[in-house]
């Protein structure tokens, strides 16, 4: 075939049909194969692996069976009801309703009823108890109706002297270890009871009310023995202890860790003092000595989801040194409590600044050895949670509006490393820097996007400009956000977006752009209209954005909108004149410079754009 740009060559291929079914039964075993479980369990085949054995498999395409196998499994249509309400095997007439309609006829019910029956229990017998409310916990919610098919729920009680211990160690207990819903009064106390939610349609006998009491009873009981048998000990003596809990095999040991999170700490410190920050250096330096040392105690041992949190209570009721204001300390509690913190996308970050430097040097020291080792997350996979632990320091940083560049915390975390054990078992060939520094990215840009909403040009606009100072790259995208509607924003954008199109053009067909632009060969007034304002229009520009008045910054910018449209309409850039033509492309490369410091506006998705 011939063209205009060339000779090509062709072919035409005719793929038939196939049927749906046959597409299905191919793709099916490799889609369920691919699912990524944290554990998995496998059988018959090493590479059939699931989170559970399977048992029974249902595929089907209206009332055809779909024919496959997975893990000897031949699929058909035939299910099983509840284990105990229901007996023998449940025939799937069809896809769909009849499918849903089937197996609620045999006491299992789809995911949103099991849900609302469940909470419709909650309620009812948490009103027996006058003045009381269940505490709503989504992660439990979601954990119980996943556990049940039929679900009920019971309303049990404990001795009130368990209530001496503090509320997080109850709590804790009842939801991680039990999957038991606290309650509490109108005030928010918590009541001696807790709501259990079963899989049956009920307890008439109040046997398996008895049975959990019973159990929740000796649980409180391990929980207060520890509790007491940790005081024996305090913080202050357990630092040493330390020396004998691995952090990670070629990271070395939980007391080398403090040691370098406390480096980080210091600088840290001192980079915010500077900005004007108000924090208290001697509170974070004790919180860092102390954070780690919870994970020697028992109740740790013993209930690992409270790490952090037990030493900031135990901080709270220790003497941790002479003299000490008890304000310090309980300062120093508050740190250390918070130092993992957040967890989750929805957890709140560290409430004090002395809170948030300690968390986030925590988490920086972790990130930089595992990038050092080579253990950086790889597609879904991520052992050691890296992904949320970044998560973790973009949130605080942005919403405590700390000064602090990614590249500098993640420089000086590395600096922690130099000279130890550890730093001689790093992989060779990694560009640290790079790595973290992409990795980051990825994490300011899903904190952009997926927790604070922004659409994805507009995130993408705003990385393009930078990503290493988080605080302002939330102030920018907020900016951006706002007038990114406007006409003159959308006029732009599309200048740009055709700048940067005329630039690459030029450098790949090779073109000369001038290295400083001549006003001289200025020959149209549209270009020195163009070339006049840039400078003026650009120093006003970067006054309102050192002063991070981005929405100001952004009308300024607008104001070269008719000089830019009036410069397309009445100047050809690339003609045959290569003076000429590499002034032009300068002062467009110089446009694109001076104004692509907010956001790269070429990012920004317009009315009738291809992007």
């Amino acid at each position: 075939m011939t063209t205009a740009k060339g000779e090509y060559l062709s072919a035409k291929v005719t793929k038939k049909g196939r049927a749906t079914s046959d597409i299905l039964a191919e793709l099916l075993p490799k889609e369920i194969a691919s699912i990524y479980w944290p554990k998995n369990m496998f059988w018959r085949k090493p590479n059939e692996r699931f989170v559970r054995p399977v048992r029974w498999l249902i595929a089907m395409l209206d009332d055809q069976i779909i024919p496959f196998e997975f893990g000897g499994i031949r699929a058909g249509n035939q299910s099983r009801g509840h284990r105990i309400l229901s007996t023998g095997l449940v025939h799937i007439p069809r896809a769909g309703a009849p499918y849903v309609e089937a197996l609620r006829a045999a006491k299992v019910l789809s995911r949103s009823e099991r849900e609302q029956q469940i909470r419709k229990a909650l309620d009812a017998a948490t009103r027996t108890i006058p003045g009381a409310r269940w505490r709503d916990d989504a992660s439990l919610l979601d954990t119980v109706v996943n556990l049940t098919e039929w679900p009920s729920a019971i309303l049990g009680s404990f001795d009130r002297e368990f209530l001496e211990l503090p509320e997080e160690v109850l709590v804790t207990v009842m939801r991680d270890h039990q999957k038991y819903f606290a309650i509490e009064d109108a005030k928010g106390k918590l009541l001696p009871n807790f709501l259990a939610v079963l899989n049956t349609d009920g307890d008439p006998q109040g046997l398996i009310r008895h049975g959990n009491e019973r159990v929740l009873r000796a649980r409180f009981n391990d929980a207060r023995f520890f509790w007491r048998t940790d005081q024996k000990h305090p913080l202050r003596d357990r630092v040493s202890w330390l020396k004998n809990v691995t952090f990670q095999k070629d990271l070395g040991s939980y007391y080398d860790k403090t040691l370098r999170v406390q480096r980080l700490c210091s600088w840290l410190t001192e980079t915010i003092k500077q900005r004007g920050i108000a924090v208290r250096p001697g509170v974070v330096h004790k919180a860092a000595c102390l954070a780690k040392t919870d994970l020697t105690t028992e109740l740790v041992k013993e209930f690992t989801e409270l790490q952090g949190i037990v030493g900031g209570l135990y901080a709270s009721v220790q003497n941790l040194d002479r003299g000490m204001p008890d304000a310090t300390r309980q300062l120093i509690a508050q740190t250390i409590y918070d130092h993992y913190k957040p967890q989750s996308a929805e957890d709140s970050a560290p409430r004090t600044v002395e809170g948030a430097v300690l968390s986030i040097s925590d988490k920086a020291e972790t990130i930089t050895g595992m990038f050092a080792l080579g253990l950086q997350p790889t597609g879904s996979k991520d052992p050691f949670a890296l992904r949320r632990q970044a998560n973790g320091i973009v949130k605080t940083i942005a919403e405590h509006k700390l000064p602090v560049l990614v590249s500098e915390l993640a420089r000086l975390a590395r600096e922690s490393y130099a000279g130890s054990a550890a730093e001689k078992k790093f992989a060779a060939g990694i560009n640290y820097a790079d790595a973290v520094r992409v990795f980051f990215r990825e994490r300011i840009e899903f904190y952009l996007r997926d927790q604070l909403g922004y659409a994805y040009d507009v995130v993408n606009a705003v990385l393009a400009a930078g990503a290493d100072d988080i605080v302002d790259a939330v102030a920018r995208a907020a900016a951006v956000s706002e007038v990114r509607g406007s006409v003159d924003f959308a006029s732009i954008s599309v200048a740009f977006k055709r700048i940067k199109n005329i630039l690459h053009q030029a450098r790949e067909a090779k073109k000369a752009i001038a290295s400083a632009l001549d006003p001289s060969l200025f020959h149209e007034d549209a270009e020195r209209n163009l070339g006049a304002q840039i400078p003026e229009i650009a120093q006003s520009v970067a006054h309102f954005g050192q002063a991070r008045e981005y929405l100001r910054a952004l009308t300024e910018i607008s104001r070269i909108r008719p000089a830019v449209d009036t410069f397309f309409d009445k100047v050809m850039v690339m003609v045959e004149d290569e003076r000429l033509r590499a002034n032009r492309l300068a002062l467009l490369q110089t446009l694109l410079k001076e104004f692509s410091t907010i956001a790269d506006f070429s990012e920004i998705v317009t009315e009738g754009s291809s992007r």
